[in-house]
């Protein structure tokens, strides 16, 4: 009897239905990648065009944040020397002005008579006034308003940044009278050494605990322009600076390190010096002037601290206690003034450790 045997072919793709779309890596932060082209086999490289740099860490892909540098000072805001004249020049333009208002009026005939004869003048022709004698009055009045009106006193610590139409024109530190152009814009800055001492700010120990930390920070404007052109507020950019390097520096509280603890404010400092150069800020140190447990922990960790001391008493209180009976058991047997066996050194032993503890444990023992 044969038996047939039917074969029964493998179905085609084509008989699946539909293609199934290629699998891919996608987030709101890169572009889609087909994930065959990570994988593969070729001598020819593939170009894939990327999104925006990732600087966050990606929820759930383990990727490690990447941090920008620090964004590079713009060289038009380089602090420079504005163009300044002595004072005397003012002075003289302006009372060069005014002596052509003076004379002005003396031509148009509107000076007191009793005021001409005081300054030994000749008689007016009294024209009145006409455009030659208004455009005098003008050319005088201007000279005497620029000469004057551009007079400044430079001062020490002092600087003057000048702008022309939102234009930086360059910086005064320049002491003594001086005449700077009055269509200038003026903005003092304080340019001497400063420290500012912070209010308490939220910091971590090395164990991860809250504390609050007062700093100070001694520090100086070294370029004038950046620091106030290049930035709106930069005394709020160091205060910001700061807390961000307390954020990322471990403080630790006075006389709780166990072991031997790096200096905090050395880092502190070489952060902030790094975070506020690029805005014309110099820092010279910032050190923690006062650190404390913050107040929702520092009942437990006086606790905790209390029962360490305690506990480091009790080991040395031992230790004491056990060298002097070791020390009197010694000096007996060795002098020969007891004879003891076993049972009785132990008992010895054990009157002598509660006798010494109980004279420990009384005050003033």
């Amino acid at each position: 009897m044969s038996t047939t045997v039917s074969s029964t072919s493998s179905p085609t793709p084509e008989s699946e239905g539909p293609a199934r779309p290629a699998r891919l890596i996608q987030n709101e932060a890169t572009t889609e990648i087909p994930v065959h082209l990570l994988f593969r086999d070729g001598p020819d490289p593939v170009s894939v065009p990327l999104g925006p740099a990732v600087v966050a860490r990606r929820q759930g892909t383990g990727e490690q944040p990447r941090t920008r540098p620090a964004p590079e000072p713009d060289p038009e805001l380089a602090e420079r020397p504005a163009r300044v004249l002595p004072g005397v020049v003012g002075v003289l333009a302006g009372a060069a002005g005014a002596a052509g208002c003076l004379a002005t009026s003396w031509w148009a005939g509107l000076l007191p008579p009793d005021l001409v004869a005081a300054l030994g003048l000749p008689g007016a022709p009294g024209a009145g006034l006409g455009p030659l004698r208004w455009a005098a009055y003008a050319g005088s009045g201007a000279l005497g308003l620029f000469g004057f009106g551009g007079l400044a006193r430079g001062r020490t610590g002092r600087a003057w940044v000048l702008g022309l139409f939102g234009r930086y024109r360059g910086t005064v530190r320049r002491t003594g009278l001086l005449w700077v152009n009055p269509l200038l814009s003026r903005r003092r800055v304080d340019v001497r050494l400063r420290h500012w001492r912070s209010e308490p700010m939220p910091a971590a120990d090395g164990a991860g605990m809250a504390v609050r930390v007062v700093v100070l920070v001694v520090w100086r404007v070294r370029d004038t322009a950046r620091a106030t052109l290049g930035i709106e507020d930069h005394e709020g950019y160091l205060r910001e600076c700061v807390e961000a390097a307390l954020a990322r520096v471990p403080v630790e509280v006075p006389g709780t390190a166990a072991g031997p603890v790096v200096s905090a404010a050395e880092t502190l400092t070489r952060l902030v010096t790094a975070d506020a150069a690029a805005v014309g800020i110099e820092v010279f140190s910032v050190r923690p002037v006062r650190v404390e447990y913050a107040p929702e922990v520092a009942a437990a960790m006086h606790r905790r601290r209390i029962a360490a001391l305690d506990a480091r008493h009790r080991a040395s209180v031992l230790t004491s206690v056990v060298d002097s009976v070791e020390d009197t058991v010694t000096r007996l047997t060795v002098r020969g003034l007891v004879e003891l066996d076993d049972y009785e050194r132990k008992a010895l032993v054990k009157d002598l450790t509660v006798a010494f503890c109980a004279g420990r444990a009384e005050p003033g023992g």
